[in-house]
């Protein structure tokens, strides 16, 4: 990949996600708030946001479920081709060992993506009606703090350094 190439990738991404959170920022903002201003919740999420406003959010609603869907299900489905294939891949392995290891590899990554895309799908592309609150507390805690919490355990622990000094570290604690 040329450096033009990347950085034409890098200003494309950067670009595009300027401009897709740019459109419901500027429809909320025709938006009337005049009760409490007080957000229950974790962070300053757009469903809660919504729920503060005195004036009809159904516009807000239909665009951001129309971009959250498109924008979860695309890289969602891309994800899930490329694990196709690459399953297939595995498939051809002839040796037994490898294909487990390269699966073991490839299924820690699966369950990380499974387990974001899950909780972004509950939250930002599946209707609201008559979910609780508290639940879309929970599952918004999942892809915002657990699943960036998953990263450094499952790649950590596949670490024959890391394991070694959790082993070497509970020796240690054993003792004491």
């Amino acid at each position: 990949m040329s450096p033009q190439l990347c950085l034409y990738i890098v200003v494309s991404c950067w670009s595009l996600g300027f401009i897709i959170t740019l459109i419901p920022v500027l429809l909320i903002q025709t938006l009337w708030f005049c009760g409490p201003n007080t957000i229950d919740h974790f962070f300053c999420d757009l469903g809660p946001l919504l729920e503060l406003s005195c004036s009809d959010v159904s516009i807000v609603k239909y665009e951001v479920l129309s971009l959250s869907g498109l924008l979860t299900i695309m890289p969602f489905l891309f994800i899930v081709v490329t694990y196709v294939y690459i399953f297939i891949t595995i498939m051809k392995i002839t040796c037994i060992t490898g294909r487990q290891k390269t699966f073991s590899t490839c299924s820690s990554h699966l369950t990380v993506v499974c387990a974001y895309y899950g909780a972004l799908f509950a939250i930002y592309v599946v209707p609201r009606t008559g979910q609780s609150l508290n639940v879309n507390k929970m599952v918004s805690l999942m892809y915002s703090m657990v699943t960036p919490l998953f990263n450094p355990i499952i790649y950590g622990l596949r670490n024959q350094e890391i394991k070694a000094a959790i082993r070497n570290y509970l020796r240690i604690c054993r003792r004491t």
